[in-house]
């Protein structure tokens, strides 16, 4: 009796011990299709996360964004012309315009979460028109096409636009400065003269319509934008008059190209002069930043100028005997395209000339470029200042500058 309950005690254990190994067995052979070791000398292979989809910020509107990749049209946004126009402008000198930025309905279609986000003091998409982004305060930045109004009240935004102006030249090299029924002389918008003159005795005044030395120098005792260091010597430094402005505003272009008199392209045709600009990586500007921020340059419309110039940096409009040469002696207006500013560059040979000028046949006749080139001839690491701020680095001259040079005039046997 004893000996049999042993024997079952026994049997007993060794059934559970066989049961055990044989889930076990079971559990192992369904998860090795899961799970396999790794052969010797095998790599493990780690799981690549997904990218995460870049933060979008709100608070800087992008142009890109909307009109291309959302294909919106400008009047899904922007109603000409704005509300407020006879508020901006007063009395005469009002005209109606794209003059405040596009109400909230406009951007309600698809901002709506943006709009109602739970964000302090305000929602970030606010702060691309209101100034303090705060609920107690609701004042806006003056719309960027008012460039010709001024009021020292309001803070303007340090906007960079996305667009360039494709303003034909050509086209109006022969009626700027007409007169017409639709002119207003008593706003001073355009003067009754001919772009057409081309002495050389000074530039044509009708360029001045667009065109004006930007803080020329004048009677001030002080000649550089910034206060230049004691031991400049001939080191560059930014002056006074450096400079030609461009129109800020629709002033002047609304005055042929309005609603009334039928000339295309009207106002709400916004797409026909504003072009969205693609960044060129080929495109290298005689500019420094660096140098700009010593100086203590803040003047928006000089930062603005002078990062864009691709040709001499240093050159002055008010220097020397620039002010009473004809304008289109150096620039080709003709064939600008004003998006491209490839086409606006100043070639080297126009400042040679039929008297010389910085140009000569030989050093001896006192040629700056002739000057720099030999020098640059006889030492590489030589930097030429005369005209450039960082062009005049480099190592080899341009294979312009040395065409720009004329032969010498035989001597006579």
């Amino acid at each position: 009796m004893i000996r049999t309950r042993k024997l079952s005690v026994f049997n007993f254990v060794v059934l559970t011990a066989l049961l055990t190994l044989c889930v076990a067995t079971v559990i192992t052979a369904a998860s090795g299709a899961a799970f396999q070791r790794p052969a010797a000398g095998a790599r493990i292979q780690k799981k690549v996360a997904a990218p995460k989809t870049p933060r979008v910020d709100y608070s800087k509107f992008s142009h890109q964004t909307h009109v291309v990749a959302q294909k919106l049209e400008c009047n899904s946004c922007h109603k000409v012309p704005s509300k407020n126009w006879k508020e901006v402008r007063k009395g005469d000198a009002a005209f109606p315009d794209v003059s405040d930025f596009p109400e909230h309905a406009s951007c309600l279609g698809c901002h709506r979460q943006q709009f109602f986000a739970r964000e302090r003091p305000a929602p970030a998409v606010c702060a691309n028109c209101h100034v303090n982004n705060s609920p107690k305060d609701t004042s806006r930045y003056p719309f960027p096409s008012l460039g010709d109004v001024t009021d020292p009240t309001k803070k303007v935004s340090q906007f960079v636009s996305e667009f360039g102006v494709g303003f034909p030249h050509d086209k109006h090299l022969d009626v700027v400065g007409f007169n017409s029924p639709g002119f207003r002389e008593d706003r001073g918008w355009l003067v009754t003269v001919s772009l057409q003159e081309k002495k050389a005795d000074g530039p044509p005044k009708s360029c001045q319509v667009c065109h004006a030395t930007y803080k020329p120098q004048g009677d001030a005792s002080e000649e550089y934008v910034t206060k230049a260091p004691k031991n400049l010597g001939d080191a560059f430094w930014l002056k006074k008059g450096t400079f030609k402005t461009i129109p800020n505003s629709h002033t002047i272009c609304f005055t042929c190209h309005n609603s009334d008199s039928g000339i295309a392209p009207e106002p709400k045709d916004c797409n026909v002069c504003h072009k969205l600009l693609s960044p060129d990586p080929g495109l290298k500007f005689d500019f420094d930043a660096k140098l700009a921020s010593d100086m203590g340059i803040t003047d928006t419309m000089m930062l603005a100028r002078w990062s864009r110039r691709g040709s001499a940096g240093a050159f002055r409009h008010e220097g020397g005997e620039h002010p009473a040469l004809n304008c289109m002696g150096c620039h080709s207006v003709a064939t600008f395209n004003t998006v491209d500013l490839k086409t606006l560059k100043v070639p080297v040979k126009s400042c040679g000339g039929a008297e010389g000028c910085h140009i000569t046949a030989t050093t001896d006749a006192g040629g700056a470029l002739n000057f720099e080139i030999d020098q640059k001839k006889k030492d590489p690491a030589f930097v030429c200042t005369k005209c450039h701020v960082v062009f005049g680095k480099a190592a080899a001259v341009p294979e312009g500058h040395l065409k720009a040079i004329p032969t010498p005039a035989k001597k006579p046997d």
